[in-house]
């Protein structure tokens, strides 16, 4: 169990390290118009291979593609670090999001493979769920100091300690287990495989160009890809004896519900973790120590909800009560993301974003242990990997939905701003809602407006008011699906945590 919270560490840490430092990257390595591939090559590839190998974890046992992922993680990583440009890192993330991928898919099923029983499994989820809390939590902070201290190719070297030691500890420790005889014949899916690649790639792309690009026929192009590709890959699950990807599961009466949550689950956490800090950054003129510190408690408290879970849930009769009670405090700190103001106190804010956490806390680990409960041995990894894919798809709708609305209403607002003082040439300065956060632009742009007769602190000002109301109406959107998420827990079937897997074959 060490080793596979070593391996969550390495993935989360990953996550948050990266995002510190890609400013400074991008300054030293000049290529701005792969600024945002950085992280969509990471998440391209792992959206990807989450699911093949989650399935493939099913077939032959989870340890060897632990061992596998955890090297090339850890050797893609070096590869960042190494990069001199940024074609080089963009590949260099790609592969990185392999690696990342097989891990998601793989490690978190290992956990019912270890511990069959689902008081025990509970108990074990809380580790899990304090590896990812501190590496989420410290991983921002750890960013900015290496970047400063030490310089960004350290944020990716940090990964080479953290590596070695969840290789150690899985080879040394983890069983080699597998559900199917050894003896018994697989033969590998991969046409399913490849639609797979093609369906979640061409979607990927599409949800991350949107908001860029807008409606155009290239991007209609790859949604209609998309939609082919996934009308393959449904008929040709039907037809081969092994699929890579059972439609059956996903569409099982008990399981289609609690993979439709997580799709709403990763929609609204991106919202509050993606948006909020913008908010308070570029809309309430917060520094980014002062955003970080509102927004720490959101992070923190996912910890603590999932330990207080683990604690309470064992105690019910009826454990779908935690999926209420999670999901009606992630619609109240949405909803007060929505209501809070620039003279809103911090304690308020810091208030609904610990609410928002301690919601996710009792969200997250449980829709994995109910998925895992309902699912049965068969298919455990895919129906784990499953529900990480859906819940990335959930946050990619989020980027494009959110993200499209957002900029439009920004957009539209300054614009307006602008016309009214005869500033319509300086439009391209305010586009991108940056310069809300970033002093030295302020004061430059300032300085030419006043220089040409305008009044630059009023136009901040409403580019400010702008970007506060269109993100109000963008995460209002999440406040909608959350509450739509609370709806839909009443058709979750009754879950018992009594043991429904019976224990893996010991391979070796």
């Amino acid at each position: 169990m060490l080793g596979i919270a070593f391996v969550v560490m390495l993935v989360a840490l990953d996550s948050t390290v990266v995002g510190t430092a890609l400013p400074t990257i991008v300054a030293e390595l000049k290529g701005f118009d792969l600024y945002a591939w950085v992280a969509t090559s990471y998440l391209l590839t792992s959206v990807i291979t989450v699911p093949i190998f989650g399935r493939l974890g099913d077939y032959y046992g989870r340890k060897p593609f632990v061992l596998v992922s955890i090297i090339l993680f850890t050797a893609a990583s070096i590869l960042c670090g190494m990069a001199n440009s940024m074609l080089w890192l963009v590949i260099a993330r790609g592969l990185q999001g392999i690696g990342g991928g097989m891990l998601v898919g793989t490690a978190f099923a290992c956990i019912p493979d270890l511990f069959p029983g689902a008081h025990v499994r509970l108990r074990w989820q809380v580790l899990m769920s304090t590896a990812f809390g501190i590496a989420t939590a410290v991983g921002p902070s750890l960013g900015g100091f290496l970047t400063q201290y030490w310089g960004w190719r350290w944020v990716f070297y940090v990964n080479l300690p953290v590596g070695v030691l969840s290789l150690f500890f899985v080879y040394k420790y983890l069983p080699h287990l597998r559900h199917t005889h050894p003896d018994a014949k697989i033969r590998l899916d991969w046409p399913g495989a490849l639609l797979i690649t093609a369906a979640l790639g061409c979607l990927q792309l599409f949800v991350e160009m949107l908001p860029k690009h807008g409606l155009s026929l290239a991007m209609l192009g790859l949604l209609a890809a998309s939609v082919v590709a996934f009308i393959a890959l449904w008929k040709w699950e039907h037809h081969t004896p092994q699929p890579i990807l059972p439609f059956d599961l996903l569409f099982d009466k008990k399981l289609s519900t609690l993979f439709l949550l997580s799709v709403l689950s990763g929609f609204s956490m991106f919202s509050l973790m993606f948006y909020a800090p913008l908010l308070y950054q570029g809309g309430f003129g917060l520094s980014p120590q002062e955003a970080g510190l509102l927004i720490t408690p959101l992070v923190a408290c996912i910890m603590v909800g999932s330990i207080s879970n683990g604690r309470i849930i064992t105690k019910l009769k009826n454990p779908n009560i935690m999926l209420y009670v999670g999901f009606s405090l992630l619609a109240l700190s949405c909803l007060g993301v929505v209501i809070s103001n620039r003279w809103t106190s911090h304690g308020v804010i810091a208030g609904f974003m610990l609410v928002g956490g301690l919601g996710l806390g009792f969200i997250l680990p449980n829709l994995t242990i109910f998925i895992q409960q309902e699912a049965g041995r068969e298919h455990l990894g895919i129906a784990t990997a499953l529900m990480q894919s859906l819940r990335m798809i959930g946050s990619m709708l989020g980027t494009a939905i959110i993200g499209t609305l957002i900029n439009h209403m920004y957009a539209g607002s300054v614009h307006q701003a602008l016309s009214e003082q005869k500033a319509d040439d300086w439009f391209s300065s305010f586009s991108d809602p940056q310069i809300l956060i970033s002093h030295d632009t302020q004061t430059t742009v300032l300085a030419q407006l006043a220089s040409a007769g305008h009044q630059g602190q009023l136009l901040l000002v409403a580019a400010r008011e702008a970007l506060i109301g269109a993100i109000h109406m963008g995460v209002g959107l999440a406040v909608i699906v959350t509450v739509t998420a609370l709806w839909l827990v009443r058709r979750v079937p009754a879950i018992t945590l009594h043991s429904k897997l019976e224990p893996a074959v010991v391979a070796e």
